[in-house]
C-alpha cells in the first residue's frame, strides 16, 4: 500500500498546529505585556505624583496591604465568604433559569402568557430590588444569596428558552415519527443542541453573580469583599477598596476560565 499521499497531509497538519501554537504564544505575550505596562505605569504615576496617591494608591501599597491582610488571616475569611456566596448564587441562578426555560418550552401557552412579563423583569434593574429583599427575607446570608441568584435568572431563562425554540423542528419530527414522547424529544434533541448556548450563558452569569453578591454585601454584610469596599470608602482607605476590586477581578477571571475549560471539553467530546 502506498502511504506517500499521507505524508504531505501530516506535514501540513503539523505546520497548522505550529502556527496555532505560535499565535497563542504571541497573544499571551502581548496580554502579559499590557498587564505589566499597566501596573508599572500605575506605580510610576503614583510615586511621581502624576496622579493622587491618596485616591488611586499604587500597586506596591496594594501588595503590602495584601500581605498584611493575609498574615493576620482576615483577608482569607472575607474571600471565602464572598466566593461561597457567589458560587452558590451562580449555580442557583443558572439552574433556576434553565429550569424556567424548560418549563416555558414544555408549555408554549404559558410561554406566550409570560413573555411580556419576562421582558419587563429583564429590563428592571435587579440591583434596585436589594432593599426590598432585605426587608422581605431579612438582613443576612439568604438575602445576599438571593440577590446573587435573582440577577441572572431571567436573562438565563430568556436566552436558553430562545435556544430551545431554535432547535431544528425536523429533528423533533423525526423522533416523534419513531414514537418519542415530548420528554424524550427534550432530552435527546433539544437539550443537547442547546449546550453551547447554555455554556455561553454560564460565562455571562459569572459576572452577573459577582455583581449581585457584591451589591448584597454593600447593603447588609459585615464580612466579604463587598463589605471591605464599603468599609474602605467609609474610612477613606482607597488602597483597601482597590485591593478588593483587584481580588474580585482575579476570582471572576478564574471562574470564567473554568467555564471556558468546561466548554472546551464539551466541544472536544
Amino acid at each position: 500500500m502506498n502511504l506517500k499521499p499521507k505524508q504531505p497531509i501530516n506535514l501540513l497538519h503539523q505546520q497548522y498546529l505550529y502556527r496555532l501554537k505560535k499565535e497563542k504564544s504571541f497573544i499571551l505575550f502581548f496580554q502579559f505585556l499590557i498587564f505589566l505596562c499597566f501596573f508599572v505605569s500605575w506605580e510610576l504615576a503614583s510615586t511621581s505624583r502624576w496622579i493622587d496617591p491618596l485616591i488611586f494608591s499604587s500597586p506596591s501599597k496594594i501588595w503590602g496591604l495584601f500581605l498584611k491582610k493575609i498574615s493576620d488571616g482576615s483577608l482569607l475569611e472575607h474571600i471565602s465568604i464572598t466566593l461561597f456566596e457567589t458560587l452558590l448564587g451562580f449555580l442557583l441562578g443558572t439552574l433556576a433559569g434553565i429550569a424556567l426555560a424548560a418549563i416555558l418550552w414544555w408549555s408554549p401557552r404559558l410561554a406566550k402568557i409570560l413573555d411580556p412579563y419576562l421582558v419587563i423583569l429583564n429590563a428592571m434593574p435587579k440591583v434596585a430590588l436589594g432593599p426590598i429583599l432585605i426587608v422581605a427575607i431579612g438582613p443576612g446570608f439568604f438575602s445576599i444569596l438571593t440577590m446573587g441568584a435573582i440577577i441572572s435568572v431571567i436573562i438565563t431563562a430568556i436566552v436558553v428558552y430562545t435556544s430551545f425554540k431554535e432547535v431544528d423542528p425536523n429533528y423533533l419530527k423525526l423522533l416523534q415519527t419513531f414514537g418519542a414522547t415530548r420528554n424524550q424529544c427534550f432530552r435527546e434533541a433539544v437539550l443537547p443542541a442547546s449546550f453551547p448556548v447554555i455554556i455561553s450563558t454560564f460565562k455571562v452569569n459569572v459576572g452577573l453573580s459577582w455583581v449581585g453578591v457584591i451589591v448584597g454585601e454593600f447593603l447588609v454584610s459585615g464580612k466579604g469583599l463587598g463589605y471591605m469596599i464599603i468599609y474602605g470608602f467609609q474610612v477613606f482607605n482607597f488602597t483597601l477598596v482597590l485591593l478588593s476590586l483587584i481580588l474580585i477581578a482575579v476570582f471572576a477571571t478564574i471562574m470564567y476560565q473554568v467555564v471556558a475549560y468546561i466548554e472546551k471539553r464539551l466541544i472536544k467530546e
